[in-house]
């Protein structure tokens, strides 16, 4: 294991061991404990009760978050041309649609999110080799895929994201920086859990959210009482 920082001790010795904190006290303790300096991002890890092996206990979905990401997404539109001026209206970084099929092809994949539209999704199939991987595939179910392209492109760069739980049952996500006040952090994280709950499939049995953590980028796990967000 590599020798903890003198900085890293410090930030250890803030977290209580065995102690679990209340949202609040989580969200402004994430901001104390966190020892880079650049603005970390903030993130959570939330462990469901689902088995992900099944169908119908997948828990997969998109949030708004209240306060953004403090991220700068950048987006990439694949659309025709009768769209484009849409999606450069809404702040799309890329916009166009072969050059950029063919970028990917040839490897570049330097954006945050891809939108587009249902009839270029054909052309999207042989790339999802490329695409999946990075999790940059559109998905109708987190509206990347669609015939609104400026109100996609909006909602992702004003903080929409999306979420998928791992094969541990784990869904983890970038939820704001460390720069945000404490109030901010917590009712990011406020909404993605209650987005989740909303989402328990009828299929989960047991104990629906058995632990969560908030952390900041190379700063040590914040354990939160699952009873002060439900």
């Amino acid at each position: 294991m590599a020798k903890l920082t003198k900085k890293q001790k410090e930030a250890l010795s803030k977290v209580e061991k065995g102690r679990i904190y209340n949202l609040e006290e989580g969200s402004a303790l994430v901001k104390e404990v966190n020892t880079t300096k650049f603005d970390a991002s903030v993130d959570i890890a939330v462990r469901l009760g689902v088995d992900p092996r099944k169908a119908n206990q997948m828990v997969r979905g998109v949030v708004s978050l209240p306060h953004g990401t403090g991220k700068d997404v950048k987006v990439l539109a694949l659309v025709t041309p009768d769209k484009e001026a849409e999606a450069k209206a809404a702040g799309a970084d890329y916009v166009g649609l072969d050059e950029y099929l063919q970028k990917i092809k040839d490897g570049w994949t330097d954006v945050d999110v891809i939108v587009t539209m249902p009839a270029v999704m054909g052309k999207l199939g042989p790339l999802g080799r490329v695409l999946g991987p990075r999790g940059l595939m559109p998905n109708p179910k987190s509206g990347t895929v669609t015939m609104e392209i400026g109100k996609a492109v909006t909602e992702v760069k004003a903080g929409k994201i999306d979420f998928k739980v791992d094969k541990y049952g784990i869904i983890h996500a970038g939820i704001g920086k460390v720069s945000f006040d404490a109030a901010k952090i917590k009712e990011n994280a406020q909404e993605l859990i209650s987005t989740l709950i909303k989402m328990k499939p009828t299929a989960a049995k047991g104990t629906y959210v058995k632990s969560i953590y908030l952390s900041s980028t190379m700063s040590p796990g914040i354990a939160i009482d699952t009873k002060s967000v439900n």
